[in-house]
């Protein structure tokens, strides 16, 4: 088995390429970027405030779509590099080709389904109303706000645990009902347990690939496998697609309920269409601090352990969409499944540090989104009452 590891894989990486440690990266932040976030804030809070002093219900409904948009498109650059990092940075595709691709293939993948919606839609129920919006506006926001400091930081943390944290944040802030056996079954227990089951499949996956190879040219093998990449790298946004897009709908889909514009058994036509393309818009936006961090700094990749972990996380998002409608991260699934991969030549050969930087953001993620939620909201309802 060595033998064969060391015919497909390549030598280990030389050491020293750590990123400092996220105390050292959050002294450096420009005060921009943290100006331009309580900027966003503060428009959001008084735009809010106005709306529920002037009664202006349909002004504001169209303010929360709005954001949610804002933050597919977050949604989308932020995410980008679940797809592609692999990809790129084995050379397998050009980084603009790479981001085309990523960005038609998460269009397709976000009209291919809707039950993932309705799971996000079911998390909490608002008051009906213009208080019902601020709650659902202040939980995106709250998301929004957790996707650009890790974005800043080239952290790959969850979007999707972004959303729901800052969704049940406003929600327990407005004392609105959280359906917690949602939360559990289709959020925290998927959040455990699909990384863990993405970093056993890569690593079988790839023990298979280097034991049917063992005997092959490198140089062959490596030719083969960028072509066999390209169409992981697609079949990954794809399913980068028919996961995220559908979380955004689910947060309009709840608007819209609040308002009477909707049942809640569907989501309309316009909505999936709209999603779909803020998150591919975005998407070819690009995200490169966290192709950097997926790609090179967690292990160094090849074409092998590229198609292992993509063909393995693509299978996931498909699985827990269509058979069991949880919205899942796709952050989470493709980066347990590259340190996967990466165990299989040797434990070290993973970076334990970058890895320590990204369950940190994992699991500061979802409070953290809550937290910022419940002050928009607390601010909104403040001014506004």
């Amino acid at each position: 088995m060595t033998e064969a590891r060391e015919t497909v894989l390549n030598p280990p990486p030389p050491p020293g390429d750590e990123p400092p440690p996220l105390s050292e990266q959050a002294s450096r932040v420009s005060i921009k970027a943290w100006l331009g976030l309580l900027a966003l804030v503060l428009v959001v809070i008084g735009a809010g405030a106005l709306g529920l002093r002037s009664d202006a219900q349909t002004a504001v409904l169209v303010l929360v779509v709005v954001i949610a948009l804002g933050f597919d498109y977050t949604n989308g650059f932020h995410d980008a590099a679940n797809a592609i990092a692999t990809s790129v940075s084995t050379r397998a595709l050009t980084p603009r080709a790479a981001l085309l691709m990523a960005a038609v293939m998460n269009l397709l993948g976000a009209l291919l389904g809707v039950e993932v919606a309705k799971t996000v839609s079911e998390v909490i129920t608002p008051p009906e109303g213009l208080h019902g919006l601020t709650v659902v506006a202040a939980g995106v926001l709250g998301a929004i706000t957790w996707n650009m400091i890790t974005w800043y930081f080239g952290l790959p943390s969850s979007s999707s645990h972004a959303l729901i944290g800052g969704v049940v944040g406003a929600g327990l802030a407005s004392a609105s009902s959280v359906s917690w056996g949602t939360v559990v079954d289709k959020v925290a227990i998927p959040m455990v347990v699909s990384p863990v089951v993405g970093f056993c499949l890569a690593y079988l996956v790839m023990v298979a690939i280097l034991w049917i190879f063992r005997r092959a040219h490198p140089r062959k093998i490596g030719r083969r496998f960028r072509i066999a990449q390209s169409l992981s790298a697609a079949s990954m946004a794809l399913g980068h697609g028919l996961q995220d897009a559908q979380k955004t709908m689910g947060i309009i889909v709840l608007a819209l309920v609040t308002t009477g514009h909707a049942d809640g058994q569907s989501v309309p036509l316009w909505v999936i269409v709209a999603c779909a393309s803020a998150l591919a818009a975005g998407t070819y936006a690009g995200g490169w601090r966290i192709m950097r961090t997926l790609g090179r700094r967690v292990i160094e990749l090849d074409p092998p352990k590229g198609f292992a972990a993509e063909a393995t996380a693509s299978a996931i998002l498909y699985a827990t969409a269509y058979i069991w409608h949880a919205p899942i991260s796709t952050t989470h699934t493709i980066t347990s499944c590259i340190m996967g991969v990466g165990a299989t030549k040797r434990l070290s050969a993973v970076r334990w540090g970058v890895a320590g930087n990204i369950v940190m953001a994992w699991v500061l993620t979802m409070p953290m989104a809550a937290l910022v939620a419940g002050v928009v909201y607390w601010f909104v309802h403040l001014f506004g009452a």
